[in-house]
């Protein structure tokens, strides 16, 4: 048995953010009850030289909407980031998830083997499908989806790891 491009990205993209969602859910009303601004937490990171809690859902959403469109060989929807709330953060998300469901697995036929060429900050990169999804588009959207969930923890939100799985 094998495992399509189209199983190994859209579903897990989807999945992910859900979860991320209603991790972001909880931290909000976590904020309302302990009476702290939600902009704390939104502006809140791990390290003085990490990214904010904003941000990292803004990269993570970035990475499950591009990926799937490259290996398609769609354009790339392009997001303002000028989400300033969890209201902000949770269309952003949402409106990733619809984009998510327009993918069909026949899309992605192929792509293991397509060529993607793109540009991360100053580094250029050009991989097969495979190696792009697996080694590049994956591991980062896994690290600014458990990078905002440990931000939240690390401001005293109460979450688990089955809420991180989505299984809460």
């Amino acid at each position: 048995m094998t495992i399509s491009m189209y199983e190994a990205s859209v579903p897990v993209f989807s999945a992910r953010l859900k979860a991320l969602s209603n991790v972001l859910n909880i931290a909000e009303q976590n904020a309302l009850d302990r009476k702290i601004d939600p902009r704390v937490f939104l502006a809140s990171s791990l390290a003085p030289d990490m990214y904010a809690l904003t941000r990292q859902v803004q990269i993570a959403t970035d990475h499950a909407k591009g990926a799937p469109s490259r290996l398609a060989g769609r354009e790339v929807p392009n997001y303002e980031d000028n989400e300033a709330s969890f209201a902000d953060l949770q269309a952003r998300i949402a409106k990733t998830v619809d984009l998510l469901a327009t993918f069909a697995a026949a899309d992605m036929d192929g792509s293991d083997d397509r060529m993607i060429e793109l540009k991360l900050g100053q580094r250029e990169f050009s991989m097969a499908g495979m190696q792009y999804l697996l080694h590049l588009a994956m591991p980062n959207f896994y690290f600014h989806v458990t990078t905002a969930y440990d931000i939240l923890r690390h401001n005293g939100v109460p979450l688990s790891k089955a809420i991180f799985m989505g299984s809460r």
